[in-house]
């Protein structure tokens, strides 16, 4: 795959990715991990080869199919102008009020929209600004358990969140990870070290992957990283801050 032609970004990629399975996506700023989430998302289509969903190639899928089938949370959600309950099913009217609300519950937000003037009638501006990331994330993962796609995808999803909010985004992607096949472009070591198996891209190209301890155990590229990690706080500086 390239964004311009001779230039490519990823290379000779062979990646299958098992239903249920949770996959931690990490590597050096410019990597290729965000152009991987950006094919299976069909933002781009690959030059060659192919991305297929129990083998049929999403090129062949129509899009609104394709975005039943796959959910993407980022690390700055879009929110709209309009209430909590619009802004978690996307003003689709055909999906309860009370799914809404039991969504938000089980990922943890019912306490922070409690306390806003009119609860799930509160009224956001668009970004929703007055909430903080934190917030914002979790009414993207409400949107996750409201339209149930079977495939999840987090883009940085815990990057430039504190500490606290960072174990509330921890415990609500736990929630709306579990059944689901997961991949995880991981800013912070803590997001993905109990990964099903993590894969490390280096220049376009999958360099390492398993699990944290493996990884660790082979005392590679992925163990480089970790020690990078441990000189300071328990987050990846040189993974993805930018893209």
């Amino acid at each position: 795959f390239s964004y311009t032609d001779g230039q490519e970004v990823l290379h000779g990629l062979d990646l299958h990715v098992r239903e249920g399975e949770f996959i931690g996506i990490v590597g050096t700023t410019g990597a290729g991990k965000s152009s991987l989430v950006n094919l299976l998302t069909r933002f781009y289509d690959v030059n060659d080869g192919s991305v297929e969903i129990d083998g049929t190639d999403i090129r062949r899928l129509p899009q609104a199919s394709l975005h039943r089938l796959v959910g993407l949370v980022q690390q700055d959600p879009f929110l709209f102008a309009g209430s909590i309950i619009d802004n978690v099913r996307l003003f689709r009217e055909d999906i309860p009020r009370e799914e809404v609300i039991r969504a938000c519950r089980r990922i943890g937000a019912d306490p922070m929209i409690a306390r806003l003037k009119d609860g799930y009638d509160t009224r956001l501006s668009n970004r929703g600004s007055g909430l903080s990331a934190g917030e914002r994330q979790l009414i993207s993962f409400a949107r996750i358990l409201a339209f149930r796609p079977k495939i999840l995808i987090l883009d940085e999803a815990t990057a430039n969140l504190d500490s606290q909010t960072e174990q509330l985004i921890q415990n609500a992607l736990n929630v709306v990870s579990a059944g689901r096949t997961t991949l995880v472009i991981a800013h912070r070591l803590s997001t993905v070290q109990h990964a099903d198996r993590i894969l490390v891209i280096q220049d376009g190209r999958i360099a390492e992957q398993g699990k944290h301890d493996a990884l660790l155990a082979r005392g590679g590229y992925y163990a480089e990283l970790v020690r990078h990690s441990r000189q300071g706080r328990m987050e990846l500086p040189h993974l993805a801050q930018r893209r």
